[in-house]
């Protein structure tokens, strides 16, 4: 069982088997959860029939970002489990169940004669449990088969071997109408007794085909006998014993307090899904993907991920279900072959199954989506290969103060993030953005031919004729112009230029090369914005720290590094500011700062 995560766009994609689905609003606050029998389905109508919406429903669906599902066995777990999230969660647009109720179980007591009886309370000192029903009806209806094919009494008294040899009750008219054979008076024993406890817990526990067999034999034989009365009750029991099947998934809180772990393992990718039982039910789960960056072994990656992940969901079970042996301090890892542990962790690795499935999916999308636009960029910019890698640049500045610049780095659509560059201006004064543009440009590319490194098969400056020209000398002047496409955006109306080429071409607002080259160069003005409002904020301290006696380059490089911030090192106390600079100065700033408020 486990959650994966689908846009509002891609809903055709969720899976056509029984489960839940949430519904997140884009802050990742949780709106609503719902069951389905078949999930596709039962998501898509909110989507497709909108116009048939109430209005409630029509404030959900304009509210959802995105949806998750969790697979089932049935859509009686799916039942169970859409009450544990609505109870433990409590959604704004769910209807909340406001008496607290749980679902019912059946418990064969723990004494000399057990009874079995429906219970809304778990007291595992009351004797074993099973269930949770979904259905009362059909609880009942097991409780009926049991009473109909074995003899247990109903009663409440205390048949120890006493009571029973002194003569202390007599039968009652259960007895006399067949249900019930009188052990109180010593008219059954307690081994035969117990011998049908064991078989009607046997039925309790799922394990009814022997019965039905025998039912349907018992039925067959008396339809031979054209004893149609009793051939017509041996098929009601076997009616009930159908109906029985709609109990849950876990049939006996004897798994409880477990943990479920499978992990399906790749060369670099592993999925890994968790579940925790408690009390007999599916209380959480959830899939993560983990990236292998030393190539990890599965044990290495299974005893990282799994403590995380049971203190996420706060889990003290001492076992584990796997599929996978791996060491873990003081808890025992179990396979099972066989029973319901074998269908939980089978149910585990089919929602690990799924969420890859899931993941590989959305990826080749997105490969497939990167690889048209870039063909599309290709086309447009009427390149002659096509631009898997990008640069930019971008340069800021306040009135000359502070110059600096920004190249970002992005491959097959995609930035990368550990190839960013930042630029301090070093031979430009004042405010010169095209001899900023000059610099870099000449600065990056001279390093690249100098290291033999491969150069970008197209640049893109943030700017227009200007920019682009200053950027275009750069080239000129170390023997690669016309080597490398390069073009200009200007911002004001989204103009493409051209080296040599005074008129600028306009690319539709809807054009994913457009999209594209908007986000590259707004991520190359970020990420020059980001480094030039840092060097104002550090320039500003070091400015007012030149001013406190004592306080060199050493120890302003200290305090920089742990505090950041002017409001930060204002903040700090007296002891916080002596782990980085020692006593005497930490008091003298202490001081400073409490006696004179300057700038944030």
């Amino acid at each position: 069982m486990e959650h994966f995560q689908f846009d509002k766009t891609s809903y055709n994609h969720i899976p056509k088997e029984p489960g839940v689905y949430k519904f997140f609003h884009t802050s990742g606050t949780l709106l609503y959860v719902g069951k389905a029998k078949v999930l596709k389905n039962r998501v898509a109508s909110y989507f497709n029939n909108k116009n048939l919406l109430n209005k409630k429903t029509q404030r959900l669906v304009s509210q959802i970002d995105t949806i998750e599902v969790t697979i089932v066995n049935s859509e009686y777990d799916a039942l169970l489990l859409e009450n544990n999230l609505i109870k433990e969660n409590q959604p704004k647009f769910n209807i909340l169940l406001k008496d607290d109720k749980t679902f019912p179980f059946l418990v064969v007591t723990r004494e000399r004669f057990p009874k079995i009886y429906a219970t809304r309370k778990v007291d595992p000192d009351k004797g074993t449990h099973f269930g949770p029903y979904t259905s009362v009806r059909a609880m009942h209806k097991a409780l009926d088969l049991i009473s109909k094919l074995y003899h247990v009494r109903s009663c409440s008294l205390n048949l120890s071997e006493k009571n029973i040899s002194n003569l202390k009750f007599k039968v009652c008219l259960e007895y006399h109408i067949g249900n019930c054979l009188g052990p109180c008076e010593g008219l059954q024993s307690e081994k035969d007794y117990l011998k049908e406890i064991d078989q009607a817990k046997h039925i309790l526990k799922g394990i009814i085909h022997p019965i039905k067999t025998r039912l349907k034999e018992d039925m067959n034989h008396s339809a031979d006998l054209l004893k149609f009365e009793l051939a017509a009750e041996y098929k009601s029991k076997l009616q009930l014993l159908e109906t029985f099947q709609s109990k849950s998934l876990i049939v006996n809180p004897s798994i409880t307090d477990i943990d479920i772990v499978t992990i399906l393992s790749g060369e670099d990718i592993s999925y890994l899904n968790f579940m925790k039982i408690e009390m007999g039910t599916i209380r959480a789960s959830e899939t993560v993907l983990i990236k292998s960056r030393l190539k990890e072994k599965t044990e290495e990656i299974m005893a990282y991920a799994v403590p995380v992940l049971r203190q996420k969901f706060n889990s003290h079970s001492p076992t584990i279900i796997s599929n996978f042996i791996f060491e873990l301090t003081n808890i025992n890892i179990i396979i099972p072959q066989i029973g319901d542990k074998k269908k939980l962790l089978d149910l585990s690795l089919k929602n690990a199954f799924m969420f890859k499935q899931n993941h590989l999916r959305i990826k080749t999308k997105q490969q497939d989506d990167s690889e048209r636009t870039l063909r599309q960029l290709q086309d447009d910019l009427r390149l002659k290969s096509i631009p898997r890698v990008i640069e930019c640049f971008d340069n800021s500045n306040i009135q000359g103060a502070h110059p600096t610049a920004s190249m970002v780095y992005f491959k097959n659509g995609k930035p990368l993030k550990q190839q960013y560059r930042h630029y301090n201006i070093k031979t430009v004064i004042g405010p010169d953005d095209f001899s900023s543009m000059t610099e870099i440009i000449h600065r990056r590319y001279e390093r690249l031919l100098t290291e033999n490194k491969n150069l970008p098969d197209l640049i893109v400056v943030d700017g227009g004729k200007g920019q682009l020209s200053a950027a275009c000398i750069s080239l000129k002047n170390l023997g690669i112009y016309g080597k490398i496409p390069i073009i200009g955006i200007a911002k004001r109306l989204e103009e493409i230029y051209f080296p040599e080429d005074s008129i600028p071409i306009y690319l539709s607002k809807k054009s994913s090369t457009l999209k594209l080259l908007q986000f590259i160069r707004d991520e190359a003005h970020r990420f020059a914005i980001n480094h030039h409002r840092n060097i104002r904020s550090n320039d500003s301290i070091t400015s007012i720290l030149d001013g406190i006696p004592g306080i060199g380059p050493k120890n302003k490089t200290l305090l920089l590094t742990k505090f950041k911030t002017l409001s930060q090192i204002r903040k700090a106390s007296v002891s916080v500011l002596t782990n980085a600079i020692g006593n005497k100065l930490a008091v003298r700033l202490h001081n400073y700062f409490n006696k004179k408020k300057g700038p944030q």
